[in-house]
């Protein structure tokens, strides 16, 4: 996991974004009010103490952030893997590519992986099956693509949006938190951090459907685009 450039930047970096508003809870908040509780291990181990909490937060982060990204947003905006663009795309009824561009891609996908699509009339009648055998064949080209430094720097970028977007949400829910903690006791550092980190987390929730549709549809012509390439 840790050599894998992947995470590093599609799922670390988000997370290290949106933990910010958790971070200022964790230290700000709860040792706060739990302070003699917690008091002995700070004093004993204050360093590894925070660094460790802080460590444990982010990673966490690391792991919800992924799981609101699919479970949420994507699963929104594309239903399920079989309403992404990769697989929206080679339907007929989907003017993304012209008819020249989407035969190619299918007689390869017949050539290479054994996998016949639906043709027009029988998608036209059973839409779902078509959008499975399309899914089935999107994997195929994944692994045969696998280590494609291209389709892995968008991948990179998709992954990237994807789940930072689903740390906003959580970045979100915390400053209103902070937020409403700084008004009741009185705190004006709390309300501000609250409010400003509400804001700009939330902009990219609003932009969520405009960013998710870009760079979902971008990987996409990238896949097929290094799949036609590929020999």
């Amino acid at each position: 996991m840790f050599k894998n450039i992947y995470f590093y930047r599609a799922r670390l970096f988000p997370a290290l974004i949106t933990s910010i508003p958790m971070l200022v809870f964790l230290n700000k908040v709860i040792a706060v009010q739990y302070h003699d509780a917690l008091k002995n291990i700070y004093d004993v181990l204050p360093i590894i103490a925070h660094l460790g909490l802080s460590a444990a937060v982010i990673f966490l982060c690391v792991q919800i952030n992924r799981l609101t990204a699919k479970e949420v947003f994507q699963r929104l905006y594309f239903k399920e893997e079989l309403f992404m663009p990769t697989t929206s795309h080679l339907l007929f009824n989907n003017t993304h590519y012209i008819g020249s561009i989407k035969n190619k891609i299918r007689e390869k996908i017949h050539s290479k992986f054994d996998i016949s699509l639906l043709n027009a009339q029988d998608e036209q009648e059973d839409e779902i099956k078509s959008r499975k055998l399309i899914a089935t064949a999107v994997s195929q080209i994944r692994i045969a693509l696998k280590g494609n430094a291209m389709l892995l720097q968008h991948n990179i970028e998709y992954g990237f949006w994807r789940n930072l977007i689903g740390g906003c949400l959580w970045a979100v829910i915390f400053s209103a938190v902070i937020f409403f903690y700084g008004m009741h006791y009185h705190l004006q550092d709390l309300k501000v951090i609250g409010i400003i980190c509400f804001s700009i987390y939330l902009v990219p929730i609003l932009l969520s459907k405009i960013i998710i549709n870009y760079y979902g549809r971008y990987y996409s012509k990238i896949l097929y685009e290094q799949f036609l390439s590929l020999s």
